[in-house]
């Protein structure tokens, strides 16, 4: 009786976790309501802190333009942009392969992640509130000689706003 009394115990408090986390998704109210009303959520997300704990089981793709990679990415990604992506690009990836997308804050990345899973990529999420919140809480990033740097590219001057640490690059 307590075991089974224990176990609803546990399984509560484990969704109770996963609604908290997944409802508080970057830190900034301000940057989450506008998030929450621009993206679609047409795709799965994944947020800052799962991504980064779990980086090693991920291939990370970068969804922005090349001169905006060649600023700053996270460890690893490989480019593979939005506007000019060719589904070519990923012919050497299992449909199966956990993969996370990312962009500026997530609506690119929401797009084409939206493309991988019309094409059959079942293990695929967007990076809620993309690089400017893993740089935000902290994460490291790379320029193109895999340096660690402070620099992000910050799209422009409107969108760079949401971007609270690192050095602005436009």
């Amino acid at each position: 009786m307590k075991n089974k009394i224990l176990k609803k115990i546990f399984l509560i408090s484990a969704v109770i976790g996963v609604v908290i986390i997944t409802v508080a998704q970057v830190q900034k109210t301000s940057f989450n309501r506008m998030l929450k009303i621009l993206l679609s959520k047409s795709t799965p997300t994944i947020n800052v802190p799962e991504a980064a704990l779990n980086a090693k089981n991920y291939v990370f793709l970068d969804a922005r333009e090349k001169n905006e990679f060649e600023v700053s990415h996270i460890a690893n990604a490989r480019y593979v942009g939005v506007s000019d992506f060719k589904m070519n690009a990923l012919a050497d990836f299992p449909k199966d392969k956990p993969i996370i997308v990312y962009c500026s804050i997530g609506k690119r990345s929401e797009d084409l992640t939206l493309k991988l899973k019309k094409e059959g990529f079942t293990n695929v999420k967007n990076l809620y509130g993309g690089i400017f919140e893993w740089v935000n809480q902290g994460h490291p990033i790379y320029d193109m000689n895999n340096k660690n740097t402070t620099k992000v590219h910050a799209y422009n001057k409107f969108w760079g706003k949401w971007l609270e640490k690192g050095t602005k690059v436009y």
